[in-house]
């Protein structure tokens, strides 16, 4: 039974749920907040945390830093490290000119995920502190309804 209500949900289109499609991702670093929106209107909002060192733009692999500037969410990985992982495009050409100027990998790997499998009822404390590699961390109920109103192909601008 458990199995055929998760299809359902998962082959349920957004709307179903009374979720509209958001066609643009905005997160805000310095308000720990991931906003879906469509035509200018914010549809949701979330709590998010990020990078362990918050502050600035990513430079290179390795600082912990999420990126700023704007990008594109290029594809869902159900199966990921943690619940649920959306794959944000970067690094994008400037990322990697910016890199190569000053001799380091960019770095890459950069999603939007829920908390790390298996650690779910802890979900309280790490949405409290910046905890990721670079990544933006939200709750996995948050994650769910993220996965439903986003489509790959949705640009999403990171600010600091």
């Amino acid at each position: 039974m458990k199995k055929i209500i998760f299809l359902i949900l998962f082959l349920m289109p957004a709307v179903a749920f009374g979720m509209e499609k958001a066609d643009r991702v905005l997160v805000i670093k310095s308000k720990s907040r991931l906003y879906l929106k469509k035509q200018g209107k914010i549809l949701k909002q979330y709590h998010a945390t990020f990078g362990a060192s918050p502050k600035g733009h990513k430079q290179k692999k390795g600082d912990e830093r999420t990126p700023e500037g704007k990008y594109i969410l290029d594809y869902k990985n159900q199966d990921s490290r943690f619940y649920k992982s959306i794959h944000i495009s970067y690094p994008n050409e400037a990322d990697k000119k910016r890199a190569k100027k000053m001799g380091v990998s960019p770095g890459g790997c950069i999603m939007i995920h829920g908390q790390k499998n298996g650690s779910g009822r802890v979900t309280f404390m790490t949405q409290r502190f910046n905890w990721t590699d670079g990544c933006i961390a939200v709750s996995n109920h948050a994650m769910d309804e993220i996965w439903l109103a986003v489509d790959v192909g949705t640009p999403i601008e990171i600010k600091p």
